[in-house]
């Protein structure tokens, strides 16, 4: 039946027709787990029982004719969403025995859609790194390649689903977080705009860039899962209203394109970005012109101030909301302190990683009093230029193509010794985020057979629109469909 390859509406109508059962469906891909992660190490957390407990309960739900498009189909979370009687370490030895008492508003969303949590996924630890290699828990491999990297800090995520080990899975976005593991992995990830997922119960790394979205095979599924996320929490102040619960409807037509305009940023089709690479993005973009869509030059002139920016405000925040663990209230504690002063600095020193450590100490220098102005404030004061040089883009045009990164997945180890050039790797998708604005990143073909990735940018709240043009491209290639040669069997 090869139901690894299957999509959401697939696998739901499978389970509409009785033709599986949802808890015969987790045991199947449990079953992938059990055989392919040794290999990959994208799972950190699996609990079989409560996962077969959850598909029973949807099974009984098809059986009532109670379920929706979602239910039954199982889902994996990343390991920074707190999940109750689950633990959720956010892949750091200083929360790797903690078990929250609640779930977060987005695993209380999906588990109240009647979908199955199959497990917690690695990632780069508290959400910081660009390679997945700073897991506690050791390092995620590229299904693709094994000696690559799958990107982070979302990498677990990408992984499971690119060898297809669960259907889709949850990530989050602070820096470009969803869209480079899609892009390395040959997915489709979905950052949405700042506000239209709830934070609550996802561990905070920088709260004003952090955002949930959904990692899947294609737009259809993306849309699915955004569907299901969006929408204000009363506890998350910084959720917004916009969304209503209208669903999103991929019913873009070749026909409905001809009046929508497409920018091409100068500065991000440079020489920054490999050659291979750009050859690769200049042919689906000719895919694009053939569906209809025009397409502008546009000019984004601050862009080389994006990675300072963001690494000043992201780790500014950081080194304030992970103040918290201090070895009193939960996590981590160092054995027999002398003192107070030696119980903080015995517990963060043994708990944190070497990352963390340093962005912990870059943000509270950033804040510091002498250099607060110089560095914290004039990063503020440079995120909201950012911001309009795209709302200045968009009055002329609709959407926005980019590259997501500046090169495809590059080895294990090759930048660990090397911060400014790990860095650089989110050139093209810290922006979006300092703006706020929603972006897609779509697998758009191969360079030396790695997956490259496209990024569409839209303004606020176009979430819809922009995986109503990621459906459109992917109605007409099969790069979505794409599974790596060693995953492919069952």
């Amino acid at each position: 039946m090869e139901i690894y390859k299957k999509s959401i509406t697939e696998l739901s109508e499978l389970l509409q027709r009785k033709e599986i059962s949802s808890v015969e469906m987790t045991k199947y891909f449990l079953k992938r787990i059990s055989s392919f992660d040794s290999k990959l190490n994208s799972f950190i957390s699996l609990d079989e029982n409560a996962s077969l407990n959850q598909a029973k309960l949807a099974d009984k739900l098809i059986s009532k004719n109670k379920n929706n498009l979602l239910t039954g189909i199982p889902i994996a979370h990343k390991d920074l969403f707190s999940t109750k009687g689950i633990k959720t370490t956010c892949a750091s030895k200083m929360l790797e025995n903690y078990t929250p008492p609640y779930n977060a508003t987005v695993v209380n969303k999906f588990a109240e859609a009647g979908m199955v949590n199959i497990g917690k996924t690695n990632m780069d630890e508290f959400a910081m790194g660009s390679s997945n290699e700073t897991s506690y828990f050791g390092p995620v491999r590229n299904p693709w390649n094994l000696k690559k990297v799958p990107g982070g800090s979302s990498g677990g995520s990408a992984s499971a689903v690119a060898a297809r080990l669960t259907p889709v899975a949850t990530g989050t976005d602070t820096g470009g977080s969803i869209r480079q593991p899609a892009s390395f992995c040959g997915l489709t990830g979905l950052k949405p705009t700042y506000g239209a997922v709830s934070r609550y119960g996802m561990i905070a790394y920088a709260s004003s860039l952090d955002q949930g979205g959904p990692i899947a095979k294609s737009a259809q599924d993306c849309a699915l899962l955004f569907d299901e996320m969006k929408g204000y929490d009363n506890n998350d102040p910084t959720s917004n209203f916009k969304f209503n619960k209208n669903k999103i409807k991929l019913n873009y037509e070749k026909q409905n394109v001809k009046n929508i305009t497409i920018g091409i940023p100068k500065e991000y089709f440079s020489e920054d970005l490999d050659k291979k690479i750009l050859d690769v993005l200049n042919e689906s973009i000719e895919t694009f012109k053939k569906l209809g869509f025009n397409f502008k030059e546009v000019n984004l002139p601050n862009h080389d101030y994006t990675i300072p920016a963001y690494y000043i405000i992201a780790s500014a925040e950081a080194s304030s909301n992970l103040s918290r663990y201090d070895g009193i209230k939960f996590g981590h504690r160092c054995d027999k302190p002398k003192s107070l002063e030696d119980l903080y600095l015995r517990t963060r020193k043994e708990g944190f990683g070497k990352e963390v450590k340093k962005r912990i100490m870059i943000g509270a220098y950033a804040l510091s009093s002498g250099y607060y102005d110089e560095y914290y404030m004039r990063a503020l004061k440079i995120r909201r230029i950012i911001r309009n040089n795209f709302l200045e883009a968009f009055k002329n045009i609709d959407f926005l193509f980019a590259p997501t990164c500046p090169s495809t997945a590059f080895n294990l180890g090759e930048k660990s010794s090397d911060a400014v050039a790990m860095y650089l790797s989110d050139i093209y998708t810290t922006p979006i985020n300092l703006a706020g604005l929603p972006a897609v990143s779509i697998p758009v073909g191969f360079s030396n057979s790695m997956p490259v990735g496209m990024q569409i940018i839209g303004n606020d709240f176009c979430e819809g629109d922009i995986l109503n043009i990621a459906h459109l491209f992917q109605q007409e290639t099969n790069w979505h469909k794409e599974i790596p040669k060693e995953f492919d069997c069952e």
